[in-house]
């Protein structure tokens, strides 16, 4: 099965690709770098960090 990689839209195997949905190593670290910085998140209320207020 042929999909678009979500990082940078190329097309790539969905079988047999160690990174899959992403084309390779550098597309998935791209991905993980934004959720890690906060330019990716979802929608929502906060939880309360435990230990706060208490």
């Amino acid at each position: 099965m042929r999909i678009n990689c979500p990082t940078c839209k190329n097309s790539t195997t969905w079988e047999e690709n160690p990174w899959r949905p992403f084309c390779s190593e550098r597309c998935k670290l791209i991905d993980l770098g934004k959720w890690a910085s906060d330019e990716y998140g979802i929608e929502g209320e906060r939880a309360e960090e435990k230990g706060e207020g208490a």
